[in-house]
């Protein structure tokens, strides 16, 4: 989205001679939120945008030209979303066709970033590979964030770099399980359709400020903080991981397939 909103109320803040903690606070807001709208990450609630009008003796400017939900990509649409990744204290991925990027192996890594459209060349591939990799730092920290990682079966079952790569990554999936780094569920593909099946899906949480949701599909993706809408998007996972395999059993079955690629014919 356009920074025009945030700048705007960065200046109306600075014009009233509030620090963010001090518009924060009389708004009953957090430092960081504000921060994030002012920046251009986030989009305040239909709430909060009122309580800043009112806080600011702005009239019904905030409220009335709150950006849109759902109007417009983000240009960078994933930037957004990995700042707040950064900051998470619970995330909880879906993955629907491939592994989510802070699970993903260099291997891994560089084939899903290899074989984008428009081609990336080489320099500017090991430039995205390095970035994904530090994504995945993360999970170097043995407590937080909490990752949950729903796996529908097809990401699995696609032999993305083939049988040596994908036994790799499936292995390191394994790893962080058997850790208790992350909690892994798969969903079977007997089941069918889900609740997930049109896109992937990522929820996060945070120490102080509001949940948001990110949703993903071709060339486009979108940041959502509605409460109504990361609500929605929380319950749909919700259903989709109570008809998921258990931990056990997809820990079973992540097995099952490493094996299958690093001692047989891939599974396809």
């Amino acid at each position: 989205m356009s920074n025009t909103y945030g700048e705007w109320l960065r200046a109306r803040r600075e014009a009233a001679g509030h620090t963010q903690q001090q518009l924060a606070d009389l708004a009953f807001m957090t430092r960081s939120h504000i921060s994030h709208i002012e920046a251009g990450r986030r989009v305040p609630s239909l709430e909060d945008a009122r309580r800043l009008d009112q806080v600011l003796n702005t009239g019904d400017v905030l409220s009335s030209f709150r950006p849109q939900e759902g109007a417009g990509v983000l240009a960078d649409y994933f930037g957004a979303a990995r700042h707040l990744e950064q900051q998470a204290t619970m995330i909880r991925e879906f993955a629907l066709s491939y592994m989510p990027g802070i699970l993903q192996t260099e291997a891994y890594a560089r084939t899903v970033l290899g074989m984008g459209f428009p081609p990336l060349g080489p320099t500017a591939c090991d430039k995205a590979v390095v970035a994904r990799l530090e994504r995945s730092r993360i999970l170097e920290d043995p407590r937080s964030p909490v990752v949950w990682a729903l796996l529908d079966e097809a990401a699995l079952r696609r032999p993305i770099g083939g049988p040596e790569i994908m036994g790799e990554q499936i292995q390191h999936v394994i790893d962080l399980a058997e850790s208790r780094r992350v909690r892994v569920h798969v969903i079977p593909l007997a089941l069918g359709f889900h609740p997930l099946l049109e896109s992937m899906l990522t929820l996060m949480w945070f120490e102080d400020q509001p949940p948001v949701a990110y949703s993903e599909g071709v060339h486009m993706g979108k940041l959502h903080d509605s409460p109504s809408v990361v609500e929605a998007l929380q319950a749909r996972y919700d259903l989709a991981l109570s008809d998921a395999l258990p931990l056990r059993e997809s820990l079973a079955v992540l097995r099952a397939t490493a094996k299958d690629y690093t001692h047989g014919p891939a599974l396809v």
